[in-house]
């Protein structure tokens, strides 16, 4: 008489991650592989990167951010499944199948929907009706707290592509540009055209410095490496806080009544 014997306990599978650090490990994987492999997906980067900066330029309000970034990364987030769609396929069969070109031209069709959503909200938001006169009144204006975060996000995605076109580093260390010190000036620079105060300027830069200097002595980052992450932070603050108004003259002042 044959005893019956129980089940073994299922392995754990390699593919399912352990912690939530490695989930977000796999998942940034992710994004850096669609980014390298894919140049649909590095065009979508740079159309957000210009867009975004478009925005902070013409300080343009909170809930108008919201919107662009919400369909930019509508469309980041279709093109990323396309990517997956396609590399299922793939791996499923390697001939001709008509189920197969289905799935990659309805997953493609979805990219496309979502691009072409992006730019009809980007020509409401920037060329709307008296969208000019409006945007010359908020030029005039005292730059909002929210203008600085979005600016701190603009200067993110810029490093993050930037590295990833590199080749060189990780993400959080190395690379051909410097993270820390583009984050040191570009804080220094917000602080100088802010404070206004000669002394707040001087220690805001000492400091950017510092921090640059430290990299440097790490061998982290060569000095090129270095000035250029300097160079853009402080040309992106200065764009932000002092192009914006001088562009207001150029732009048509509302009608008298």
């Amino acid at each position: 008489m044959s005893t019956l014997r129980a089940p073994s306990p299922a392995s754990p599978s390699p593919w399912r991650p352990k912690n939530p650090i490695q989930s977000f490990r796999h998942a940034l994987e992710g994004v850096v592989h669609t980014f390298r492999t894919q140049r649909h997906m590095r065009s979508h980067f740079v159309t957000i990167i210009l867009v975004l900066a478009t925005g902070l330029l013409l300080r343009l309000p909170r809930t108008e951010m919201l919107v662009l970034l919400f369909t930019m990364s509508l469309v980041l987030v279709t093109e990323m499944f396309n990517t997956a769609v396609e590399a299922v396929v793939d791996m499923i069969t390697q001939s001709y199948h008509p189920a197969a070109k289905f799935a990659k031209d309805i997953a493609a069709g979805a990219v496309l929907i979502a691009a072409v959503n992006a730019v009809v909200v980007g020509l409401i938001l920037f060329f709307g009706s008296g969208r000019p006169q409006e945007i010359r009144y908020r030029l005039q204006q005292p730059p909002e707290l929210f203008i600085f975060f979005a600016a701190v996000l603009l200067l993110a995605i810029i490093l993050l592509t930037w590295k990833l076109l590199g080749n060189r580093g990780t993400l959080t260390q190395g690379g051909i540009i410097s993270v820390h010190s583009a984050v040191a000036f570009f804080l220094a620079t917000t602080i100088i055209f802010v404070a206004a105060n000669v002394f707040t300027a001087v220690l805001a830069t000492l400091l950017a410095l510092l921090v640059a200097q430290s990299r440097v002595e790490a061998r982290i980052h060569s000095v090129q490496e270095v000035v250029i992450g300097a160079v853009l932070a402080v040309f992106l603050a200065a764009s932000v806080y002092r192009l914006s108004p001088w562009l207001a003259q150029f732009l048509p002042a509302a009608a008298p009544r």
